[in-house]
C-alpha cells in the first residue's frame, strides 16, 4: 500500500472515530506534514518550529530525520536520555492528532504535554500518553511522579505507604495490541480533568485526574526512548459549546 492510500485509510478511520471530546469549536492551532527536505544530515533540522534535546543529551548528534515526508525519531547510541522532540502548543482543552509507526517490538511513543512556566513540577511535566505494542498508558505527572515534593520523597525512598498508594492512582493502563511496521492514526483529547485516547478510530480508554485540568498546556513533547515514526501532526484547541 503506497503512502497516499495509507493516509486515506487512516484519515477515514479518524473521521468515523467516536467523539471523545466535549462538544465545542475546534480550532486548528498547529499542523505539520513534514513534507520538506533538510540542508544537511549531521544535526537535527526539522524546521517549522520544532526543537529537540539532541544538543544537550546526545552531543549534538542527529536524532530526528525527515525522510519520505515523515519524521523519523531515533535515539543516538551516546544519548543519555530518551529523544524529546518539542513544539509550542498553547491550549486549555484540546486535541492532538497524528499518524505514527512503531517498527520494532520494543519501540514506543510518548505524547508529553508540559507547561514550562509551572515550577512545582520537574521540567513542567503535566501528563503523558505512552503507547507501545502491548498497551496505552495515561499518566497524571503534575500531581504524580513529576511533582517536585513527591519526586524528592521518591528519590529519597521516603514515600509513606499511603503516599505510594495515592501515587498509584495517578496512572492508568489499557491493554491494546499494536501492529508493528504499520501506520496508525492517533487522537488524544484533553477535556477538563479527562484525557481520552483513540487509535485507528477505536476508543482505547479515558482517564480522569486533577492534573489534566491544568489551565494552560504550553508545549508538546514527542518522547521516544528508542525509535518511532511520526507524520501529519495536528493540534486543536477546543472552546466548549455555549
Amino acid at each position: 500500500m503506497n503512502r497516499l492510500m495509507r493516509m486515506i485509510a487512516v484519515y477515514s478511520a479518524l473521521l468515523i472515530a467516536p467523539v471523545l471530546s466535549a462538544d465545542g469549536q475546534r480550532t486548528l492551532i498547529f499542523s505539520d506534514d513534514f513534507n520538506r527536505n533538510e540542508s544537511q544530515e549531521v544535526s537535527d533540522e526539522i524546521g517549522h518550529g520544532w526543537g529537540t534535546n539532541s544538543k544537550s543529551r546526545a552531543g549534538g548528534n542527529k536524532q530526528a530525520d525527515l525522510r519520505e515526508g515523515a519524521l523519523h525519531i531515533y535515539r543516538h547510541e551516546i544519548a543519555d536520555h530518551a529523544v524529546s522532540v518539542t513544539h509550542p502548543a498553547e491550549f486549555r482543552n484540546g486535541s492532538i492528532e497524528l499518524r505514527f509507526m512503531l517498527e520494532h517490538e520494543n519501540d514506543s511513543l510518548g505524547l508529553d504535554v508540559a507547561d514550562l512556566l509551572l515550577k512545582e513540577v520537574h521540567a513542567g511535566h503535566l501528563f503523558v500518553v505512552r503507547i507501545n505494542v502491548k498497551q496505552v498508558e495515561i499518566v497524571d505527572l503534575k500531581t504524580g511522579g513529576m511533582n517536585l515534593a513527591i519526586r524528592e520523597l521518591k528519590t529519597q525512598k521516603k514515600l509513606s505507604p499511603a503516599q505510594q498508594a495515592q501515587l498509584a492512582t495517578k496512572e492508568k493502563y489499557f491493554p491494546f495490541k499494536l501492529e508493528t511496521g504499520t501506520w496508525h492514526g492517533l487522537r488524544v483529547d484533553i477535556t477538563g480533568d479527562a484525557v481520552a485516547v483513540a487509535i485507528d478510530g477505536q476508543e482505547i480508554g479515558s482517564f480522569a485526574s486533577e492534573g489534566f485540568a491544568h489551565p494552560t498546556k504550553r508545549i508538546l513533547r514527542l518522547a521516544v526512548p528508542k525509535n518511532a515514526l511520526v507524520d501529519d501532526v495536528k493540534i486543536y484547541s477546543i472552546d466548549p459549546a455555549p
